[in-house]
């Protein structure tokens, strides 16, 4: 064995002080035991490497996922819940002048730029043609109202004049035929007799003076009094001369004109009997045929001009009355068109504002709506716009609620609106609703309709709230923290992913930056957020 040892390549042998050390260290003495002993070494070396390299990785790892969370703390502040958008300004009203009237403008008495009133006149077109088809109308409309006023006749008589009924000529359950006489009528309760007065001077009466009046065979007389003197005599037919007297006196029931009377005034009596005349009579005619029915009226009764007498019951009354009325109704329809036809041709300012736009003069023709606009006017009391607000934060917004202006046409400018109304009609696109605001703005300075302005509504004020950004609130109200060891030594930067932890927090109101904590939380922990910048270079560069 030690002869073997001391042998070099060359068959020389080596020193003895040179083989004596490697006694204790020696090779393998087979080819096969010096292999596995390279082996082994090898995997000695690589575990060494691998080891390296493990360390190396897990740190670089720890880096790079302590680079993909940014750090911030809960802070107090104020918190305030504002809106922001943008919207085009519009007038608070604006009416755009059209037509569907054609023909010549006769008159347009307003000029670009003029302040006018809701039913100004602004174009007059001729009417001639459609003033024609009104009076028509009209005149429709009142040959049915008399056709219609027949038929309701025809069905139920009246008194053609106010008086009393002298005689009546029908009773009920009497059939008639059209044309029939159904009653008599006088014109007056008051009647009023001419006497004459033999042997008197005109000086001898007065008006107002007592009247005895003797009527026909009336037992008791009836009073009157003298209601003018002629103012000269004349002669009887026996002839005396004799003064005219004209005495007045109420009807003392059914007299006719075939009654007589005598008067005696003073000392003075009339001249024979003087015929009685009753003045204005008429007798009523029935206007169809027919069956008498509901007449309660008796000889002596007093009527007025137009009372019902009674009814000539028949069918074919009632269909000539309803159809009369839809004639009247047609007639009143037709000539109602007609007048608002005529109305067109006046066309007015709907609303009080300024002419902005005037494309017609007095002189033009107008094609109806293919004349397009007349005229543009706007009311400018107040701008408006209105302003789309996302479904996240329409809560947030409510009338009253102040709202700055600003607008790049007006640079350097800030106005002031207000929130006039919150629509609760949204329109989705995309999976997202938004509800149109509507801001008012008063003093609206330079700003015109028309302007592009960004628009930030002024919500709830929360002071001092304990707050974190938003971006640092995963699903389900939870957060990322530190655990112990998991920040590096400046409290800068993650050193440590494996010790991040999860908290649930209670979260209250937001201004879409910032959000409220009202429990999880204290001022000064630490939140993390994640680094989408981050995330998203490290896809980028494929780690």
């Amino acid at each position: 064995m030690e002869e073997l040892m001391k042998k070099t390549k060359a068959g020389q042998s080596a020193p003895a002080s040179e083989t004596e050390p490697k006694k204790k260290f020696g090779l393998p003495k087979s080819k096969k035991a010096k292999k596995w002993m390279k082996i082994a070494i090898a995997a000695v070396v690589i575990a060494a490497v691998a080891a390296g390299c493990m360390a190396r990785a897990s740190k670089k790892a720890n880096a790079y996922l302590g680079g993909s969370y940014l750090v911030a703390q809960a802070t107090r502040q104020d918190l305030t819940l504002s809106v922001t958008g943008t919207a085009t300004l519009k007038p608070a009203d604006s009416y755009n002048v059209t037509t569907l009237i054609s023909g010549e403008i006769e008159n347009a008495p307003f000029e670009l730029g003029d302040l006018v009133d809701k039913g100004d006149l602004l174009f007059a077109l001729n009417s001639s043609d459609a003033q024609n088809n009104v009076d028509r109308a009209e005149i429709s409309v009142a040959q049915a109202k008399m056709a219609y006023q027949q038929a309701k006749e025809a069905l139920n008589p009246v008194a053609s004049i106010s008086g009393t009924i002298q005689e009546l000529y029908v009773h009920n359950g009497d059939s008639v035929n059209a044309g029939a006489q159904i009653a008599k009528i006088t014109s007056s309760m008051d009647l009023s007799i001419d006497f004459l007065f033999p042997y008197a001077s005109p000086t001898d009466f007065y008006v107002g003076q007592a009247a005895t009046v003797y009527i026909g065979n009336y037992d008791a007389p009836v009073s009157g009094t003298v209601d003018s003197v002629s103012n000269s005599t004349s002669i009887t037919s026996n002839g005396l001369s004799a003064v005219s007297v004209r005495v007045k006196l109420a009807n003392p029931g059914a007299v006719s004109d075939s009654f007589t009377a005598s008067a005696r005034i003073g000392n003075y009596a009339s001249y024979g009997q003087t015929p009685i005349n009753l003045g204005g009579a008429t007798i009523v005619y029935a206007g169809a045929s027919g069956t008498i029915q509901g007449l309660n009226k008796l000889a002596g009764s007093t009527v007025k001009q137009g009372e019902p007498l009674c009814t000539v019951e028949s069918a074919d009354a009632r269909n000539r009355v309803e159809n009369a009325r839809l004639s009247l109704q047609n007639a009143e329809l037709a000539a109602s068109m007609a007048a608002d036809s005529l109305d067109d041709y006046n066309i007015t300012s709907q609303i009080t504002g300024t002419v902005i736009e005037k494309n017609f003069k007095a002189g033009d023709k107008v094609e109806g709506m293919n004349s397009g606009s007349l005229a543009v006017v706007y009311d400018m009391s107040y701008l408006k716009l209105e302003m789309a607000v996302d479904e996240l934060d329409i809560s947030k917004v409510e009338a009253g609620q102040s709202v700055t202006i600003t607008a790049d046409a007006v640079e350097g400018q800030t106005f002031t609106g207000v929130v006039d109304n919150v629509s609760i009609n949204g329109t989705t696109a995309g999976g997202a609703t938004s509800y149109p605001v509507t801001i008012l703005i008063k003093d609206y300075g330079d700003l015109k309709p028309g302007m592009n302005v960004s628009a930030t509504i002024e919500g709830d004020r929360v002071p001092n709230a304990l707050c974190i950004p938003v971006d640092a609130v995963n699903r389900g109200n939870t957060v990322t923290v530190p655990g112990p060891g998991a920040m590096n030594a400046d409290n800068t930067a993650v050193a440590d992913v494996s010790k991040l932890e999860t908290r649930e927090v209670t979260l209250g109101k937001s201004d879409g930056d910032f959000i409220e904590v009202t429990g999880g939380l204290e001022e000064g922990d630490t939140v993390l957020i994640p680094n989408q910048s981050s995330n998203m270079m490290a896809e980028m560069m494929g780690m």
